[in-house]
């Protein structure tokens, strides 16, 4: 398929799919034209990239780990990935407490601001004079 399917079928970008490939994420055959051409398996890669970018992985991140899924035999490179991708888990699970406690404390603000709301609503309204 050409750039343009490939984008079509993951909604990510022509200009993203060959950023992906220029940092060899990603490969295509050319055609006499000079044109990209993906094989449907580049579909479930792009797939892959996009899931690690969003994790808050780096493009050189990446690269280190992709070997892992595309020679999932080679002892050699299980080992080398194996560092990278337990450091990348710790960073996301940092992230996530993070998160958790930033959630815990928005928590406390809307509870305080719930509690002022009601005694906001049930207060009496001030009097007003005429002149």
């Amino acid at each position: 398929m050409r750039i343009g399917e490939l984008s079509k079928r993951t909604g990510v970008s022509p200009r993203s799919l060959r950023y992906y490939e220029e940092q060899g994420l990603l490969t295509s055959s050319r055609s006499d034209a000079g044109q990209r051409h993906y094989s449907d398996a580049q579909v479930q890669r792009v797939s892959l990239i996009r899931q690690l970018f969003d994790a808050g992985m780096s493009s050189r991140v990446i690269a280190t780990v992709l070997p892992c899924v595309d020679i999932p035999g080679d002892l050699g490179v299980a080992e080398e990935t194996f560092t990278v991708m337990t450091r990348e888990r710790d960073r996301i699970d940092a992230d996530i407490a993070h998160l958790i406690e930033t959630r815990d404390a928005l928590d406390v603000l809307i509870k305080a601001n719930r509690r002022h709301r009601a005694e906001l609503s049930t207060a009496p309204e001030p009097v007003t004079r005429s002149t």
